[in-house]
């Protein structure tokens, strides 16, 4: 059965601007302050950071147009590489998504911490304890079945672009930051380095766009529409991030910036007083535990996808028959996700996990462009959406990615190795399993 396209441009914008905006946005310029220093490097970094997506979303639109198909990243990569590198990267794609929800409960005890924990759990072990305990009761729920989350996504994304929205208005409010007491002593680096190092947070907080591969066969007149919906939605988000980000330094102030916790919670303190902070925390923690629901319940199913393919065993396609929750599958995650918080609580430490295997794997995804440009000649002139400025734009996103991983090995070695650990080790489990189910069959 074929797809028709049945999406407009205006959807296709609010579906890269909705996969874009997440948590990250009221967490990470805490992070990139720190590590470039200097309001001027600050802005550049999220304006470079802007650019080099809109390569990434372009590049992702074309192979997304060219090769249609249910899978992602699994499919593609396997096409434009080997099953076994695909593996590798989906398996520790697991990982990812992994952290990257431990990342965001992390967020969320930030805000609602200061709300609901006495004054001496006001540390990182008491912000572990709510994040725990979070993924805890969202596990217990989805075991039971839960079916709200797919229904709440659509409010979700709206609630969170009308939250920034809303940030961006101080920008043009009189109030002003009062002036530091003291500078942030920042360590002498290259600019390499801080470069480097704050592009990890805001790829960060930029990613999800490459989700629109999923999409090439879904929109009418792809040719013209992908690459205008692209444009539009990359634009819209940079245009609200540097506008929320300008807010941020003139209200908090940009040394102050640096330490802030809470940081939306803050900003509607200053204008409405605790009352502001307490009701941004309580709705912010509301929108991470939407967030980490919804992929407590979509994450299982890729491994059902790969369990499907023999490169995971049987069991994770098992499904409940009465609550249709694949019940070891969901598990698994779950205990990942906790093992996530309590090893690498540190907000810093999960996403540098988390950006390691996101840039190996979209600078690898990305790349199967050149090998889709040479198997599906056929399809040009057919009107599917091919890239101006090709193979520059690819390239370029290549190139970037590819210098923040090595940049992660610069920061901390001993972290990234032990990411590539996981990768390396996706070899092996590939061909045992492959062997396995070879065997049985």
């Amino acid at each position: 059965m074929s797809i028709k396209p049945k999406l407009g441009p205006f959807d296709l914008t609010m579906i890269v601007v909705g996969l874009v905006i997440g948590m990250g946005i009221f967490r990470t310029p805490v992070s990139v302050a720190r590590e470039t220093g200097t309001p001027q490097l600050f802005y550049m970094v999220w304006v470079l950071g802007g650019l080099v997506t809109l390569c990434g979303a372009l590049t992702y639109a074309e192979i997304g147009s060219r090769f249609p198909v249910a899978g992602g990243f699994y499919k593609v990569l396997s096409v434009g590489f080997h099953p076994a590198y695909s593996f590798m990267i989906n398996w520790t794609l697991v990982i990812s998504n992994a952290a990257s929800i431990a990342a965001v409960c992390i967020v969320g005890a930030e805000y609602i911490g200061p709300v609901i924990l006495p004054g001496s759990m006001q540390h990182e072990g008491g912000r572990k304890t709510i994040a725990i305990t979070a993924v805890i009761v969202l596990y217990i729920i989805n075991m039971l079945g839960i079916r709200m989350s797919a229904s709440w996504q659509n409010v979700l994304t709206v609630f969170k672009m009308t939250l920034v929205l809303l940030l961006c208005l101080a920008a043009f409010s009189s109030h002003v930051a009062p002036p530091a007491v003291a500078a942030v002593s920042v360590a002498e680096h290259s600019w390499a380095y801080i470069f480097g190092a704050a592009l990890v947070p805001v790829f960060f907080t930029y990613g999800g766009y490459q989700q629109t591969i999923n999409f090439g066969s879904d929109v009418r007149d792809p040719s013209k529409n992908m690459p205008r919906s692209i444009l539009l939605g990359i634009g819209i988000i940079l245009l609200l991030y540097l506008t929320v980000n300008y807010a941020y330094v003139k209200v908090i102030g940009f040394e102050q910036l640096k330490t802030t916790e809470a940081l939306a919670a803050r900003m509607a303190e200053a204008f409405f007083g605790e009352y502001g902070f307490k009701v941004t925390s309580v709705l912010l923690f509301l929108s991470v535990l939407g967030y980490a629901n919804v992929n407590l319940m979509s994450n299982p199913r890729m491994y059902y996808a790969m369990a499907e393919d023999g490169v995971l065993p049987g069991v994770f396609r098992r499904v409940n028959s009465k609550t249709q929750v694949q019940e070891v599958a969901l598990t698994t995650f779950a205990l990942l996700i906790v093992g996530m918080l309590y090893f690498l609580s540190n907000f810093d430490n999960i996403i540098q996990y988390v950006m390691l295997f996101d840039s190996i794997g979209l600078a690898s995804a990305a790349a199967t462009i050149f090998v889709l440009r040479k198997k599906t000649a056929h399809l040009d002139g057919t009107g599917i959406y091919k890239m101006k400025f090709y193979p520059v734009v690819p390239a370029i996103f290549i190139t970037v990615y590819l210098f923040v991983t090595v940049n992660i090995f610069i920061k901390d070695l001993n972290q990234a190795l032990g990411g590539m650990f996981w990768f390396v080790a996706g070899l092996p489990i590939y061909f045992f399993m492959r062997y396995a189910v070879r065997r049985r069959n």
